[in-house]
């Protein structure tokens, strides 16, 4: 059950798509709740999402930062490369015995894993606990890497990953209605752009189906871009 004062907010949008800085203006005028909320974009892609050949996922680090600091864990095994990446800001690092701890009591308040390479085949014993949370380290990603301390900097400096969901949408949270619009913005057309840059070979048709802003607590402006 919508509230009054959504569907009010509602009833301001047309079926027409806005240009991205009015979108964002539109958003930054009707705050409804008491907190910061986010900026989420969301997009329905053109993809067969049944085909693995036409899989879209990638990473893209926004210029303006991400609207929530990323915890970070690390798995490495190497001493060195584990102070450096504690260095860089993770949160927990560790090698076969975080794997194990993992294994034995799961994993909460974590964003994003970092593993180096040498520790993917240990890693797979807890398939089961980081799957299921999108946690698995990935080279397509940059997540899996032997310079962890260099990706841990990256996601503190705003980088994010995404990836389709099975019906073929993508969703990301890419600012605070409180921050300056022309900062929104630049985090808004960067994702776009890398989504753009990773459309499969074999799609045909566009692409980009419908692309919509939304803050946590409003109703979606859909964007042309």
């Amino acid at each position: 059950m919508r509230s009054k004062s959504y569907k009010q907010v509602k009833e301001k949008i047309t079926a027409e798509s806005m240009e991205i800085p009015a979108a964002i203006q539109f958003l930054k005028e009707n705050v409804r709740a008491k907190f910061d909320e986010t900026v989420e974009i969301h997009m329905n892609l053109g993809v067969d999402a049944s085909k693995s050949d036409q899989g879209v996922r990638g990473s893209v680090v926004l210029p303006a930062g991400t609207p929530t600091q990323k915890r970070v864990a690390v798995f490495t095994s190497d001493p060195k490369k584990q102070e450096e990446a504690k260095a860089a800001g993770a949160v927990l690092v560790g090698g076969e015995e975080l794997i194990a701890d993992m294994e034995k009591n799961g994993i909460s308040d974590i964003d994003v894993t970092i593993a180096t390479p040498d520790m993917m085949v240990k890693i797979a014993k807890i398939a089961k606990v980081l799957g299921p949370k999108g946690l698995m380290p990935n080279p397509k990603t940059g997540t899996v890497t032997p310079d962890v301390a260099a990706a841990v900097a990256e996601l503190a400096a705003g980088k994010i990953s995404f990836k389709m969901d099975s019906q073929g949408n993508m969703h990301a949270a890419l600012a605070k209605a409180s921050w300056d619009a022309e900062k929104t913005q630049q985090n808004v057309e960067a994702f776009i752009a890398a989504v753009k840059a990773v459309k499969p070979p074999t799609q045909r048709g566009v692409f980009m189906r419908k692309i919509v802003l939304k803050t946590s607590m409003s109703p979606a402006v859909r964007i042309s871009a």
